[in-house]
């Protein structure tokens, strides 16, 4: 069951998980939870082998009647428009993961979470590890570390095994650091270094970590950073865009001596590298604006350094 299917993520996510199934041999029932605001992201599931419920999980009735899964997949939160709507916030990410953990107490859950729980670390530290004592900026990065807390006190009591996925950032030709750089590069409109650096791995790469870090699930927690190896240069990204556009990349500020970075040692060591390079998202990125293609228009704000989103 992958609960909040309806995002970004969760569409691409849970056909990775029939096609796994497929592949297996295996008959697994893959079931996508959501609101389905788009109605048209529901019909796409359907039509890709996922069955789909229609659940508000702020509605406690609602999360009370959803069928047992064995294994959860717990993606539904809320970052973009927190500021000014900070209550809602705050019950999309602390109240429904304790609905949540409740209901689903006797399966293995994974839970998506953020690298934006760490501090601020310098740039040639190799960045936050799972060790690296959480130190949240923000009201949004604090009600994801509530999300976990609140996943962590259940698994601690109930005895649920969890896996929490600090990932930082996912990027996909539809939305991501990349698009928001190469499009800016593109337009001519000016790109912020202040937040010089960031962590960066393809949603295909996440998504199959996620699968595969149920695995990983154990109680007390087991804290897993999901992102690319290294900080990858915001000035250096710039670059290779205006040098793709044959364009003069509009740059602001000076890089800060630290940023929001997750050292992924652990992901690798345990999973593997991500199948795909820097190289390959940078590419296909270019081409994918040069076509003219559709995206998400939902900008990351990864240069914000005072967690406002």
């Amino acid at each position: 069951m992958i609960l909040g299917v309806g995002g970004k993520m969760g569409p691409s996510l849970a056909r990775r998980a029939w096609r796994s199934n497929r592949n297996a041999g295996t008959r697994r029932k893959i079931i996508g939870v959501s609101r389905f605001s788009t109605p048209a992201t529901e019909n796409f599931l359907q039509k890709s082998g996922i069955e789909t419920i229609r659940a508000d999980l702020l509605n406690p009735r609602a999360v009370s009647a959803l069928p047992d899964a064995g294994n959860v997949i717990f993606m539904a939160g809320r970052k973009f428009g927190s500021t000014g709507a900070e209550s809602l916030t705050w019950a999309m990410n602390a109240y429904v993961p304790a609905l949540i953990a409740e209901r689903f107490c006797k399966s293995r859950i994974v839970v998506f979470s953020s690298g934006g729980v760490y501090p601020f670390t310098k740039v040639d530290s190799g960045g936050a590890t799972e060790e690296t004592r959480p130190a949240p900026i923000g009201e949004y990065a604090a009600s994801v570390l509530a999300r976990e807390r609140i996943f962590e006190h259940f698994s601690l009591h109930l005895g649920t095994p969890v896996t929490l996925l600090r990932l930082n950032y996912a990027v996909d030709l539809r939305y991501g650091v990349l698009l928001d750089i190469a499009s800016k590069v593109f337009a001519g409109r000016a790109i912020d270094l202040t937040m010089g650096y960031v962590n960066l791995i393809w949603q295909g790469d996440a998504n199959s970590a996620a699968l595969r870090s149920l695995a990983l699930a154990k109680s007390p927690p087991f804290v897993l950073n999901v992102t690319g190896l290294g900080a990858i240069s915001v000035r250096q990204l710039a670059a290779r865009f205006g040098k793709f556009f044959k364009k003069d990349p509009v740059l602001e500020g000076r890089e800060a001596p630290d940023a929001l970075l997750s050292n992924a040692r652990r992901f690798q060591s345990l999973l593997g590298p991500p199948a795909v390079s820097l190289e390959k998202m940078i590419d296909w990125t270019a081409k994918w604006i040069l076509a003219n293609g559709p995206t998400l228009n939902k900008p990351t704000h990864f240069e914000s350094r005072d967690g406002r989103f």
